[in-house]
């Protein structure tokens, strides 16, 4: 969708040039190609809803904007957060302006929710209905811990099939890290590598076979995109034309493939969980903390800045009953109602008695007091009362 901003305040062309330039400043600084789709989108998002030069507008329009999405557009806190980041962008790294009234703007909080985690009977369960080059993207997602888009960028020379790792470059936070590779997938991993070889081979043969390198290695190594160890472990199934070159090359696999199959299994399965890609990785560090492993250690694994970010799935293993924890109905033995124990509680006794005896109760039937025409005479709140609590609905309740 094309941006005209309001033609008093910019004449009119000054959208697309703010764009174009926004575009420039995310590729000098190597952002992802999803990250540049992302901030392009939300701007020119903000550029319809304001329709007035940036510099002219204050923290109102800002948090009108983001009220907008998250009331009319019903966004998620992390999405209306994303989307702040990428006005923020705007103002800093294009009009190279730091606005006085960023303090003002009202930053979404993201609720704190557990993570979803799948036991090892419904992770069998979800493999055993996938198959081919997906079900070995979910094993390394579950037996590694990646992120779903750390797997798919993986290129040959980041598994070391000696030493049994997988070395995750340029994850999370700009970051490296290695992880485990599972000794499950690792003559599944040489096979799949077989087949990923001819594909490049013949891509070569046809003139292509050039694949995207990150930064300015292109430049510095002009051979090394025909390079074998450059390939993407997971290519896709079709050439595409890169939309920052315009070069026809092979990408990667796109990670929708990854989450319609999965979803699909789920619904296979029976699953009655709300499954993603990241549901592998939560169940990989929950599964590690269950079968004894240092909580150090799942941190380096997962690649977290904070082990108090790796402590929740301690709270997630806490709550499933791994930490031994009994719940107090647990301990009383009842296995179904039919067999409950009998009530021994004496006031309740004496309540239960007299709902279904009143005469032996010594209470008369509210049809008795009609025919006499008589009216108990009601109890001041002053008076000394017995168990004027006594009912069905406080039987063998206590503080």
């Amino acid at each position: 969708m094309s941006v005209v901003l309001h033609p008093t305040a910019t004449g009119g062309a000054e959208a697309p040039r703010l764009l174009e330039k926004m575009r420039r400043a995310i590729r000098v600084r190597h952002y992802s190609i999803r990250t540049e789709e992302a901030y392009l989108g939300w701007v020119r998002r903000f550029f319809a809803f304001t329709r007035r030069h940036p510099k002219e507008l204050s923290s109102d329009e800002i948090n009108r904007f983001l009220t907008d999405l998250a009331v009319r557009g019903r966004v998620a806190a992390s999405t209306q957060r994303q989307a702040l980041s990428a006005i923020l962008f705007l103002y800093r790294e294009v009009l190279k302006t730091d606005p006085p009234w960023i303090d003002d703007i009202v930053r979404a909080r993201q609720p704190k929710r557990l993570p979803t985690v799948l036991s090892r009977e419904e992770v069998a369960a979800l493999l055993a209905r996938l198959e081919g080059t997906v079900q070995l993207v979910v094993m390394l997602l579950y037996g590694a811990g990646m992120r779903i888009l750390e797997c798919l960028r993986l290129r040959v020379q980041d598994i070391d099939f000696d030493l049994g790792t997988i070395t995750i470059r340029d994850g999370k936070g700009r970051k490296d890290r290695t992880t485990l590779l599972p000794s499950s997938c690792r003559q599944r991993l040489l096979d799949h590598l077989d087949h990923v070889r001819a594909v490049h081979a013949q891509d070569l043969a046809d003139g292509y076979g050039l694949v995207h390198l990150p930064t300015a290695l292109s430049r510095k190594y002009p051979h090394a995109a025909a390079d074998w160890r450059w390939q993407y472990v997971f290519p896709a199934g079709s050439r595409g034309v890169d939309p920052r070159t315009g070069t026809t090359r092979r990408h990667h696999l796109h990670n929708t493939v990854i989450h319609r199959a999965i979803k699909q299994s789920v619904r296979d399965a029976r699953v009655d969980k709300r499954v993603s890609c990241h549901t592998f990785r939560h169940s990989f560090a929950t599964h590690l903390l269950m079968a004894g492993y240092d909580i150090r250690t799942i941190q380096e694994l997962l690649g977290h800045k904070d082990v108090k970010t790796t402590m929740i799935y301690t709270h997630v293993l806490n709550m499933s009953g791994g930490q031994g924890i009994v719940s107090p109905v647990d301990a009383l033995g009842v296995a179904r109602p039919d067999h409950a124990p009998a009530i021994e509680h004496p006031s309740c006794d004496i309540a239960i008695q007299a709902i279904e005896h009143p005469e032996s109760a010594g209470v008369q039937s509210t049809n008795e007091e009609a025919v006499q025409g008589q009216r108990r005479p009601s109890r001041s709140s002053n008076e000394p009362t017995k168990d004027r609590n006594v009912g069905p609905q406080n039987c063998g309740q206590s503080n």
